[in-house]
């Protein structure tokens, strides 16, 4: 297993849609942790490139995380009254044309073929479980394979499927939930994930994740069985990542957060703002339907810096982030894991 083998127990986590880049994961890896690059979003050759950026920057291992096909569409009309209602005015404030809702896979497929070619230490899974045939293909790639999980019967079905490490999301997490299957009811707490899973199945190697901010959080989950702990919005303000300034902005500063189909269509963290206010529970189970419609005005958002068009996922504990390079962030994480647990 990866992580044995690591300097410190910290995970990187992927942060698909801009923070992520090859620059922050080889900063992590090279500190003695686990970076991850995100495939999300990007295509089969943009994720191969980044993969090589990776290994000229470290020797280090990394991994990938790949999203596992989205499930049915979503129902047309109401993509639509959302769209109407919600959306197309404030594009039409803005200025922005809207992209078309469409339904997809993510190149799940090709995106699969490239990282067992070019073979990060770890390939791990959100929105799903990959079958047990696709698992087998990264073992004989000699990669790990991580599913995220949400509860513990998605942790029976990675296991199943020959996953190698579940990784334990909170409801604290910031960005999409990665439940297999997208829900409104309320999402389990970290510590009542870690318990429920250590309770009913101990023996599967857990890596924690979800509002973790410094080392005395990283030794909580720890003791509670984790392996290891994963950390996504602790590393949005590094300067080596990809997040745009407005979004840097916000997550520094004291805000709530909710979870909200109002971006993507699937249900995610992020900092409250007008455009969540407008839409309240209206957003329609419709990923990634809903995430194509409105990309060109979150992009404009983060362009123009206007808060209320970008979707800044973000977990409940964001205003403890801290602005360092990813490298001395995770010294300093293991400096405090070390001194908690002294």
């Amino acid at each position: 297993m990866i992580v044995e083998s690591l300097a410190h127990p910290i995970v990187l986590a992927p942060l698909a849609g801009g923070p992520a880049t090859p620059a922050l994961a080889a900063a992590v890896s090279g500190a003695g942790g686990l970076g991850f690059l995100a495939a999300g979003y990007l295509s089969a050759a943009a994720l191969a490139e980044q993969i090589a950026a990776v290994r000229a920057a470290t020797v280090a291992s990394f991994g990938v995380n790949i999203f596992c096909p989205a499930g049915d569409p979503g129902d047309p009309v109401a993509v639509e009254r959302y769209i109407a209602d919600v959306v197309a005015p404030l594009a039409a404030t803005a200025g922005v044309g809207l992209g078309r809702p469409r339904h997809d896979d993510d190149g799940f497929t090709d995106k699969l073929d490239v990282v067992v070619r070019a073979r990060p230490a770890v390939v791990s899974f959100t929105f799903g479980c990959p079958p047990a045939h696709d698992v087998a293909r990264l073992h004989d790639a000699a990669i790990e394979a991580w599913v995220t999980v949400t509860d513990v019967a998605e942790a029976r079905l990675a296991r199943a499927a020959g996953a190698d490490v579940v990784v334990a999301q909170g409801a604290q997490a910031g960005g999409h939930r990665g439940s297999f299957v997208d829900h409104d009811d309320p999402p389990l707490t970290l510590d009542a994930l870690l318990a429920a899973l250590r309770t009913e199945l101990p023996d599967v190697p857990v890596v924690a994740t979800g509002g973790l901010m410094d080392g005395a959080d990283i030794a909580r989950v720890l003791d509670a069985g984790a392996v290891a702990a994963q950390l996504g919005t602790a590393f949005l303000c590094c300067p080596e990542g990809g997040t745009a300034a407005v979004h840097r902005n916000a997550v520094r500063r004291p805000g709530a957060t909710v979870l909200t189909r109002a971006f993507t269509g699937r249900r995610a963290r992020g900092i409250a703002n007008a455009w969540t206010a407008r839409a309240g529970d209206s957003a329609p189970l419709a990923y990634p339907e809903i995430h194509h419609v409105t990309s060109p005005l979150r992009a404009h958002g983060r362009t123009n810096a206007v808060a209320d068009l970008v979707n800044m996922w973000a977990g409940t504990e964001h205003a403890r982030a801290r602005t360092l390079p990813a490298g001395e962030l995770v010294t300093v994480l293991a400096a405090e894991l070390a001194a908690t647990t002294a």
